[in-house]
């Protein structure tokens, strides 16, 4: 397998196909072999950018092929169906992130993986992206002493372009953005506390883009051929998706399972577009301005008579030396750590259990802003699935 090209899969090549750049490496350890998706966009944009590789609409043709390792970069509501099938064909698999957009179908693919001992990894690449990693060291190192509260705002500049013209917009695609877009931040905030969410409660409305008139049925595009930062103010934006019934901003508070307390806000019609995130420990805070190369970290850790001070030490945020490879140089590293783990296995940076705790906390949290905003508790895994998958996934002798 080491001198041997690993074959690799493609399903779903459509937003997030930009992931076979970082798998297609021919002669270099791995080839894109496989690519199947349903719509003819996307065999013809495979077929073009992919020439050697098989393309289909059949799931059952790539299933059947000789396949090492598989990316299901469907869109969120198909996650589940494919990679319950491609686990079940003993195919190690990516699962791009959320796991999926409801709890029972994001923890049938953890028992599906379970049960047949097939490799399953789910791709939150912000665990690679530098930022996040370089505050999660100082927070190792005991910069700011014990993790007590996290706050993070997300500034989603281009919402409108990016989430409310096609099937991102409608609920039964993705349970809500508050889920979608916040699976990647409610990650970062449980790594950075080293707990998951036990209690949530959330607010939020559909405060702008549900009065646009302008609508389209865009499936014949792409977000490609609509973005533009010209599509401003967002009360004038155009040809919005004929359906919106998720929310463009939201705010949720969460109770994690070590004590620490976290809050998450999310705006889809802010004029910039970044993340910025607040760790407030025992000993000091730290907190990003910019969340990418040459953008800074501020770190206090000494007291001030009144007002704002400046930092004690700022950190710059470094190049993830990804080249095009996005997310900070991020994917590229979140493809190289799934092959190594789908040939040999072992603990990695992502974790199939912190992605299902994702999927619960953001689903919960829609569910409570779209009632009362009263706190939801998380139901907690079978206890045998979190020994397995917090062990790396041992090789087990079980199949369906």
């Amino acid at each position: 397998m080491d001198t041997v090209d690993m074959k690799i899969g493609v399903v779903g090549f459509g937003l997030r196909a930009g992931l076979w750049k970082h798998a297609h490496k021919p002669g270099q350890g791995s080839e894109v072999t496989v690519v199947c998706d349903t719509s003819k966009r996307g065999r013809a944009d495979a077929a073009a950018k992919i020439p050697t590789a098989k393309v289909t609409d059949d799931l059952d043709v790539l299933l059947a092929s000789s396949l090492d390792a598989v990316l299901v970069l469907t869109p969120d509501n198909q996650h589940a169906v494919v990679a319950v099938e491609t686990l079940r064909a003993g195919i190690p698999t990516f699962c791009e992130k959320p796991l999926d957009v409801t709890l029972e179908a994001a923890d049938l693919v953890l028992q599906t993986a379970f049960e047949t001992g097939t490799r399953l990894y789910v791709g939150h690449n912000m665990r690679h992206m530098p930022v996040v990693v370089q505050m999660r060291q100082l927070i190792l190192d005991g910069t700011i002493g014990e993790v007590k509260a996290i706050w993070c705002r997300h500034f989603v500049g281009n919402g409108g372009d990016y989430y409310f013209k096609d099937w991102h917009a409608e609920r039964a695609n993705t349970t809500g953005l508050l889920l979608q877009k916040g699976a990647h931040d409610i990650d970062v905030i449980h790594w950075l506390a080293n707990g998951y969410t036990k209690r949530v409660s959330a607010v939020g409305d559909l405060a702008v883009y549900g009065d646009v008139a302008s609508r389209r049925d865009n499936s014949d595009r792409r977000m490609s051929d609509w973005f533009s930062l010209a599509n401003w103010p967002p009360t004038e934006q155009t040809d919005l998706n004929p359906v919106i019934d998720v929310e463009d901003i939201s705010m949720m508070q969460m109770v994690l399972d070590n004590g620490v307390l976290a809050s998450y806000q999310q705006c889809h019609f802010t004029p910039d577009y970044w993340r910025n995130y607040t760790v407030i420990g025992t000993r000091g805070r730290i907190e990003n301005f910019g969340d990418g190369p040459g953008d800074v970290i501020h770190v206090w850790t000494t007291r001030t008579q009144d007002g704002f001070s400046e930092p004690d030490a700022k950190v710059e945020i470094l190049d993830g030396d990804g080249g095009d490879g996005g997310h900070g140089g991020a994917d590229p590293k979140l493809i190289a750590e799934f092959l190594d783990f789908a040939r040999h296995g072992g603990m990695t940076q992502t974790s199939p259990v912190a992605a299902r705790q994702a999927v619960a906390a953001g689903v919960l949290a829609t569910e409570s802003l779209r009632t009362d905003g009263s706190a939801r508790t998380v139901p907690e895994l079978a206890p045998e699935l979190l020994e397995y998958f917090n062990a790396g996934q041992p090789a087990r002798m079980t199949a369906l």
